[in-house]
């Protein structure tokens, strides 16, 4: 399946790309366009779009205020929050996303600081998602890590 987003991917898109080829389609290919681009050429490749206005997967507004961050969303759309790790996971990407809520987890920053500082360090968006697959694997494998400790669980691969 082509998944189609707006080219220069930082933390959560690169996060939706990582969710999408490690749990929802491991085939995924990933086509980053100008942002003006994406729904057309989503529909011209019969594809799914995210992270952008109009997207199959975007920001959704919360009935409370505020809102989803794309990852979030896709892991509702993909029933995928009984896995604790990713939804740990998801709070950090959320308070990298969404500006207003950087404060909402002490993690946040830094995986600001790795997308944004990504852009600056590699022009081409598919060696940022590749490097971004390792960083994503990471923090995955760290979230379970704190899950596993909390419950006495033996460590679990995706």
């Amino acid at each position: 399946m082509n998944w189609v987003t707006p080219a220069r991917p930082a933390t959560d898109r690169i996060a939706c790309m990582w969710l999408i080829r490690c749990f929802i389609d491991r085939d995924a290919v990933f086509q980053c366009v100008p942002e003006a681009n994406v729904l057309e050429v989503a529909g011209l490749l019969k594809g799914n779009s995210f992270d952008t206005c109009g997207a199959d997967y975007s920001h959704l507004p919360l009935p409370g205020g505020g809102h989803l961050c794309t990852l979030e969303t896709l892991i509702a759309a993909y029933h995928l929050e009984e896995d604790p790790a990713l939804v740990r996971l998801a709070k950090i990407v959320h308070a990298a996303g969404i500006a207003c809520d950087l404060h909402t987890d002490p993690l946040g920053v830094g995986l600001l600081a790795l997308g944004v500082g990504g852009l600056d360090v590699e022009a081409d968006d598919h060696q940022l998602l590749a490097h971004g697959m390792f960083i994503y694997d990471a923090l995955y494998a760290w979230c379970r890590r704190q899950f596993d400790a909390a419950t006495g669980d033996e460590a679990g691969r995706r």
